[in-house]
């Protein structure tokens, strides 16, 4: 049985936390969180290959909608084998240097999804506010170049402050409060000086999900200006239609992501079972619903999924 309070300043394990008190059940409550992943994945893979093969659907709503499915999924396979590995086989254990890379990727896609969705943001305000130029605005070279700037700003500002994770000392417990890596959940078991991590994860935070919400909730100020300028209230309803899914990935995506860093924050009193919680709807949420909203509310992609279960059954 390991020690999970040695004293090394150089960890060569951390220990992970599944559910914390029921770890005797932790096979059974698996089994709801194991739906939820095949949803996802099954969901976001089934989205990605309707856009990729129907023709109808290449267009920039639906390129955008595709990085979205996309960032979904390498947010589920980030932490998909270790929360295998402890509710089914009770591995605990993952070594610094895989914590590490596991902040990297859920971080990444975290931060490349806040990108997505602003992009999305700007497809709807030029849909509707410049119609007769959606087109020459959204064009495929574009589109292509937002999505390298969305790869490259979700990455490279992650590289530095792992970095400084590294430097950092521990010599106290090594268990963290989440059944994967998180950054703010490591950098507090550090014994050493963290205002220089805290300083610069909160620069990043800011510059990029904080800023991406402020420049969602400006574009749809000017979309709502926009559409009550419209005459008809037919029309009114119909251009606000065709936001409601693009809200509703926005709501799911940030409300998790602020109730767990105020949790981080505010909630060191709270229960463990709280943490634990609030961190896995955080990452398993968002792509859990976003597939179900726009197969459901959008029209395209609903009638693209009927024809290619009709035409798997004959």
């Amino acid at each position: 049985m390991p020690s999970f309070n040695q004293s090394i300043f150089h960890p060569t394990v951390f220990f992970l936390t599944g559910t914390p008190g029921f770890e005797t059940y932790h096979a059974w409550i698996f089994i709801p969180f194991c739906c939820l992943y095949v949803i996802a994945i099954s969901g976001n893979g089934m989205i990605l290959f309707i856009i990729i093969t129907e023709s109808s659907l290449h267009e920039p709503m639906y390129y955008f909608l595709s990085m979205l499915s996309f960032t979904d999924l390498g947010l589920c396979l980030s932490t998909l084998v270790t929360m295998v590995g402890i509710f089914w086989f009770n591995a605990r254990e993952i070594s610094f240097d895989a914590c590490i890379s596991q902040m990297f990727f859920i971080h990444g896609f975290t931060f490349m999804e806040s990108s997505v969705l602003l992009a999305m943001a700007f497809d709807r305000y030029i849909a509707i506010c410049n119609p007769l130029r959606y087109a020459t605005i959204l064009t495929n070279s574009r589109i292509i170049k937002v999505g390298f700037a969305i790869v490259i700003r979700g990455t490279t500002a992650l590289i530095p402050l792992l970095l400084l994770l590294k430097h950092l000392s521990f010599c106290g417990s090594h268990v963290l409060h989440h059944s994967y890596c998180f950054h703010p959940d490591v950098m507090k078991l550090s014994c050493t000086d963290t205002k220089i991590n805290s300083a610069f994860g909160l620069a990043i935070v800011i510059s990029t999900a904080a800023l991406d919400s402020v420049l969602i909730l400006l574009s749809y100020v000017l979309i709502i200006h926009s559409v009550l300028g419209i005459a008809s209230s037919e029309e009114q309803k119909k251009a606000f239609g065709t936001c409601v899914s693009h809200i509703s990935a926005v709501a799911i995506f940030y409300i998790p992501m602020i109730s767990l860093s105020l949790v981080h924050r505010f909630g060191k009193h709270a229960p463990p079972l709280v943490h634990t919680l609030i961190a896995n709807i955080y990452l398993l949420i968002p792509p859990v619903m976003n597939p179900i909203i726009y197969s459901v509310k959008t029209k395209k992609i609903h009638k693209a999924i009927v024809k290619m279960v009709l035409s798997k059954k004959i």
